[in-house]
């Protein structure tokens, strides 16, 4: 069970962590919400929470909980820049369909 960063995820994180001054990294969550049932959700995680699982990735450390776990992993988190867009992109291998903004899926 894992949560990965690609080296592009990770700096761009490890950045805003050092311009925002404070966190320990970011959670990853997922949440009910959108047409396809679950989305995704991110924080900066300042203080961990007794039972958060963390994982680390290019020395950016990744928190999630047990329940998310079950959907999220073996999840790559990427970042990506196309053309004027940039935003991180989530390379999720129990996805079994997404809505069509990209907003939500269903595993």
């Amino acid at each position: 069970m894992a949560l990965t960063l690609t080296d592009a995820a990770a700096n761009h994180i490890s950045n805003f962590l050092a311009k925002r001054g404070k966190g320990l990294g970011i959670r990853l969550f997922v949440k009910t919400a959108g047409c396809s049932g679950m989305a995704y959700k991110l924080e900066f995680v300042d203080v961990a929470i007794e039972d958060d699982l963390v994982f680390e990735s290019h020395g950016v450390k990744l928190y999630t909980d047990a329940k998310s776990l079950a959907y999220i992993d073996g999840t790559e988190l990427d970042f990506a820049k196309e053309g004027l867009n940039e935003g991180f992109k989530f390379n999720n291998p129990n996805v079994k369909n997404e809505c069509g903004c990209g907003e939500s899926f269903h595993v």
